[in-house]
Parts: structure tokens; sequence; C-alpha cells
């Protein structure tokens, strides 16, 4: 299908379901609540993917001292560093196979 024939299809869809003749594929997602993790399950999480502070930092996207900061308690990590921080756990092999990080 060509380009054209899929803006052509597109908009007689949308006609379609303005005019009440087409139904909405309608999905309900729901998003876990972000998880938050103390210094143990962090220092845990990185431990698990056998990498130094130094690059568990670059593979977080943060300084080394930052991490140091995060495993003493005395900084928290937030938002999408604690998502990562999730998918790592999960999978401490994430990061290579996601290739973030090369062997």
């Amino acid at each position: 299908m060509s380009v054209y024939e899929q803006i052509k299809s597109g908009l007689e869809e949308a006609i379609a379901f303005e005019r009440g003749t087409l139904k909405a594929d309608v999905r309900k997602l729901s998003v876990e609540p972000v998880a938050h993790y103390d210094p143990a399950e962090i220092k845990s999480i990185r431990n698990n993917t056998g990498f130094s502070q130094a690059v568990f930092a670059q593979y977080m996207g943060v300084s080394v001292k930052t991490v140091e900061a995060w495993e003493a308690g005395r900084n928290h990590p937030e938002g999408a560093a604690c998502r990562l921080l999730a998918m790592t756990k999960a999978d401490p092999q994430f990061p290579i196979k996601a290739g973030i990080v090369s062997q």
C-alpha cells in the first residue's frame, strides 16, 4: 500500500468514525506506579549487573557522585531513573540486551 493509499484509508476511517459508522478501537492501559528504592536495593541492583559505580553511573546517565549518594542514602533517584532501576532489577542483563552497555 502506497503512502497515498495509507493516508486516504486513514482519512476514510476518520470520516466513518465521525459519522458513527465505524466503532473506535478503545484500549485501556494502566501504568504501574514508580517504585522507590532504598540504598541497599540500589547497590544490590548495581552489583547484580556486575558494574562498577562508574559504569553504572554512565548507564544511568548520572555522575558517579550521584550513584555514591544513592547508595549512601544521601540522595534518592526519582522518575525515569527509578523506571530504569526497575527494568534493571527485573533483568540485570537489560543494559546489555538493550545495547546501552557493550562488553
